[in-house]
């Protein structure tokens, strides 16, 4: 596509239809659960008002979805849309001339100016906005029954740190509850070592973890073994159905009362408000006590570029929608997610997406989750280290980092 062409389709305004074109689009993602099909449909019911028509090409979470995209482009059968975060995944698009550089778009149509730093930190790659921001998560959130939280005496908002949240666990166990409700799969525990490394540790050592350019000695740090170390205190406060338990399975246990608190992505609130429940009446959620840094997942689609016209202009209605500010509340609402416009609607923010949003004011203490900036190999070792030890409690934290060592030399080294 000419420069010229691709100017005067990013020019439209982001609420007008661009006349002339009727695209089928494909759209690739991995989610599924009710909250997720529900925010979906609001992007969806957006897209065919401008007379496009959507095609679901849905692969389950966390089943290895970048290789199924990057298989899917080199079969010759691409989606035109697709759910994705890893830089690595769209510099791959870029040397075959099938990323779309929304640079210009974005400039013409004055986003850039309301969207919060964290996200414009990583729509980018390589110095190119490649990203369609849609979804804004705190990835270590403790979400918790009122109820629970009222029966057993506890105020998760009054703990200090985690030493305090676990001094309240034989109150809550006291009262019947389950103090801390968590599903034991590799993806959960890797996103649970994130965020507390993120929580217990700062955001120095976070980032020589976890980020663009990690370094071998950040894992002897003594600050890299505490989050090592809570996250085995967290193993050892798992309940009997915890191993291979989905997410939102486990989320479930918190909102039926079977249990008190869920840490975890804040992608929870989702399946609160598919259960009919609502903030400050039947359950309340928090940043990890204490915490030190937070990190933070942007979902993002990103746009096939080297197509036909008609199709870019269909991709760029599809971007319109999910970047309008109305849209952008109302699809958060369903997600669960705090939209990625500081425009939004105020009042269509609730309790949670404030606390999330206030939390984010210190652009010090927000780091990027690790599929934004790691290398996906070490990430992956990471993570499968990680639910080895949590897996084995006579393994020791000791022996994991040496693991990790071994890892990073052998994939970075």
């Amino acid at each position: 596509m000419t420069t010229r062409t691709f100017a005067a389709l990013g020019a439209a305004l982001l609420l007008s239809t661009a006349a002339g074109h009727a695209a089928e689009l494909v759209v690739y993602h991995g989610w599924s659960s009710p909250a997720e099909v529900a925010a979906l449909n609001i992007l969806k019911s957006g897209l065919e008002a401008k007379g496009d028509t959507w095609t679901d090409l849905a692969i389950p979470h966390d089943s290895g979805a970048s290789v199924s995209l990057v298989n899917l482009v080199t079969g010759g059968n691409p989606p035109n849309v697709f759910m994705e975060s890893n830089p690595g995944v769209y510099r791959d698009l870029m040397s075959q001339g099938l990323s779309l550089d929304l640079t210009q778009w974005y400039n013409d149509n004055g986003i850039l100016a309301h969207l919060p730093d964290s996200i414009q930190k990583v729509i980018a790659v390589d110095g190119k906005i490649v990203k369609v921001p849609t979804a804004l998560h705190i990835d270590g959130m403790v979400y918790y029954n009122l109820a629970v939280a009222q029966d057993a005496g506890v105020d998760p908002h009054g703990w200090a740190d985690l030493d305090a949240m676990f001094a309240d666990f034989d109150k809550i166990k006291a009262k019947g509850y389950i103090p801390l409700a968590i599903g034991g799969q590799q993806w959960q525990v890797g996103y649970l070592l994130h965020a507390l490394t993120a929580a217990v540790a700062g955001p120095e050592i976070y980032s020589g973890v976890y980020g663009t350019d990690p370094t071998i000695e950040t894992l002897d740090s003594a600050e890299f073994r505490a989050s090592l170390e809570m996250l085995r205190r967290f193993q050892q406060n798992t309940d009997e159905g915890s191993v291979n338990r989905d997410w939102n399975v486990t989320t479930n246990m918190v909102i039926t009362g079977k249990a008190l608190m869920q840490i975890h992505g804040d992608w929870m609130k989702g399946e609160w408000y598919a259960a009919g429940k609502k903030p400050g009446v039947d359950f309340g959620c928090v940043n990890i006590p204490g915490t030190k840094a937070l990190s933070v997942t942007v979902d993002a689609w990103g746009l096939l570029g080297g197509q036909p016209e008609d199709k870019t202009a269909g991709e760029l209605d599809f971007a319109s929608v999910v970047l309008d500010p109305s849209i952008q509340a109302d699809f958060a609402l369903a997600k669960g997610s705090t939209p990625v416009r500081l425009d939004a609607p105020a009042e269509k923010l609730d309790d949670c997406s404030k606390e999330v949003l206030g939390a984010l004011g210190d652009v010090h203490k927000q780091v990027p989750n690790p599929h934004n900036t790691a290398d996906e190999d070490w990430r992956t070792a990471i993570d499968i280290v990680s639910f080895n030890y949590w897996s084995d409690p006579n393994m020791t934290t000791d022996a994991a980092i040496e693991e990790l060592k071994e890892q990073f030399d052998t994939i970075l080294g």
